[in-house]
């Protein structure tokens, strides 16, 4: 299913609001548009299978790009607009793409344009930049030139492509997530992830879905995509913001949403007038993902908005999913659902054999429905997704997590962040839910350091919220810490910065942490 359907039916209707200038993109406009670029596209020679490569800020072409590629039964990748100018042209390169459209307006647009001269097809939205920066755009098709001049006949038939999005990179270089091929059209109903998320979610014409974060990220994408398949109206918003998100909900009855963690803790740390001042009750599904959300943070929540808290653990590898509202929340704090949604959970030692029920291990996802992803050009990694003795059905995204006695889920930390100190395990994600919800921290970041005796303990990078000195804080938290987790586990150093390097869709990229050598020696424990 596509917007062509509902354009049929009430062209009129907005598809898309851009929440800072109130801008209307119609149904209607959105066929119109999108295929008129997968005309486009399809003249220029761009066949199924060919990469398409777009980045852009928040806008109403990266949607239309998103279902043109998929309608020529391309693969797309959206490229983080955060990234470096070598950052971006090396997933422009790394993915292959034989088209490359780029906002004018992102942040290093032009050096990105000097650096990919070789893709065939080049396409700008925007005006040329003026000064220096012209000459990189010479040669390049304009999109609004483009679109005009395409056809506006529909093919007979339009084979349905796919996104290819780049794993974040917490830990290296990305890597591009190549879906398995689906023999679909792009009116098929049988795409998985629509079908499990308006069912679980309740995805309808009536939705009004809130997308507060880049659209080059894999759940906000998706989701905007599951709204146009459902025929609802996604507004979107350029960046997060905690008290204009409440005023968007309100204005628009919005009825459903998705977040990270970091957003709701800002959100619960405006001033409680603020917060109450504004009518959240038109939400149906307010939906989170991407971190483990501190308990304390979900109950809070539940409180406020009432029990249309849903969490969701999946992976951009699309290898399985759990499913856990909030009645099941409060009754399994910390977990992040049960298994057997999409895929069966395997708790795996480093041997690959199965642990018992409560033991910490690696999570495979069994899945007997469908092929499995790849990484792209990276035969090694995904080999090492995979179990040992299944390789064909069982892969992991990395996550550490356990099983309890009615196979709910908790997740533990990445495997990669494992913090092992004299013998014993330490997940840094646990100590930064603590951390999190004290008043004086707006954000913290957890890693290991080498100590003589002990291998390995765990030190703290904290923001602290605004007014707040670090001054004694590190004894105070310390103290917090202390009867809320074990001893062992207690940051030996806190280190007190202005910020912390987390992508916008709210993950942390720990590997650009401060030197901690570089920094002032603070208070040890």
């Amino acid at each position: 299913m596509y917007p062509g359907r509902w354009a049929a039916q009430n062209p009129e209707k907005p598809a898309m609001i851009m929440a800072d200038t109130e801008a209307v993109l119609s149904y209607g406009e959105l066929e119109d548009r999108s295929l008129r670029l997968a005309n486009h596209l399809r003249s220029s020679g761009v066949a199924p299978g060919d990469h398409i490569a777009v980045m852009a800020e928040n806008r109403f072409e990266v949607v239309e790009a998103l279902w043109a590629a998929l309608r020529t039964g391309g693969i797309i990748t959206v490229v983080n607009t955060h990234l470096t100018a070598a950052e971006s042209a090396y997933i422009v390169s790394d993915c292959d793409a034989v088209v490359l459209i780029v906002s004018t307006q992102v942040e290093h647009a032009a050096e990105l344009a000097r650096s990919c001269s070789h893709v065939t097809h080049r396409i700008r939205i925007g005006e040329t930049p003026r000064g220096d920066d012209a000459a990189a755009f010479s040669g390049w098709d304009e999109y609004e030139t483009v679109l005009a001049a395409a056809s506006d006949e529909k093919p007979e038939m339009e084979p349905r492509g796919d996104d290819m999005l780049y794993s974040s990179g917490t830990t290296g270089r990305p890597k591009g997530i190549l879906p398995a091929p689906k023999a679909l059209t792009i009116e098929s109903e049988g795409v998985p992830t629509i079908q499990l998320f308006t069912a679980a979610y309740g995805f309808a014409e009536d939705s009004v879905y809130l997308s507060p974060a880049p659209l080059y990220h894999a759940a906000p994408l998706r989701f905007v995509m599951t709204t146009h398949a459902r025929g609802g109206t996604a507004v979107i918003m350029p960046k997060f913001d905690a008290e204009t998100s409440l005023h968007l909900i309100e204005k628009h009855g919005i009825t459903h949403s998705q977040w990270v963690p970091t957003m709701f803790i800002r959100m619960l740390k405006l001033p409680e007038k603020v917060r109450r001042s504004y009518d959240v009750s038109s939400l149906r599904a307010a939906i989170h993902a991407a971190a483990p959300c501190p308990p304390e943070v979900k109950r809070a929540m539940i409180e406020w908005w009432g029990p249309v808290i849903c969490e969701y653990y999946a992976a951009t590898e699309a290898i399985g999913v759990t499913l856990i509202d909030s009645e099941q929340a409060l009754a399994r704090p910390g977990s992040v659902g049960r298994d057997g949604v999409l895929g069966t959970v395997h708790i795996c030692g480093p041997d690959g054999q199965e642990l018992p029920t409560g033991e910490v291990g690696l999570i495979y996802f069994e899945r007997t429905d469908t092929p499995l992803f790849e990484y792209y050009k990276d035969p090694e990694k995904t080999q090492a997704s995979r179990h040992p003795e299944h390789p064909e059905t069982w892969a992991t995204a990395g996550d550490m997590g356990c099983l309890d006695e009615d196979r709910y889920l908790y997740i533990a930390d990445r495997a990669s962040g494992l913090i092992i100190s004299g013998g014993v395990n330490i997940y840094p994600q646990e100590i930064e839910n603590a951390l999190a919800v004290h008043e004086a921290v707006a954000d913290v970041a957890v890693i290991g350091r080498a100590h003589d005796e002990l291998g390995t303990v765990p030190v703290a990078y904290v923001e602290l919220a605004e007014g707040a000195r670090p001054e004694g804080r590190a004894a105070e938290l310390a103290d917090w810490l202390n009867g809320r987790l074990g001893r062992f586990k207690i940051p030996r150093e806190f280190h007190f910065v202005e910020s912390l390097p987390r992508t916008p869709t709210g993950k942390l990229v720990k590997r650009r942490l401060p030197d901690l050598g570089a920094l002032p020696q603070s208070s040890v424990q």
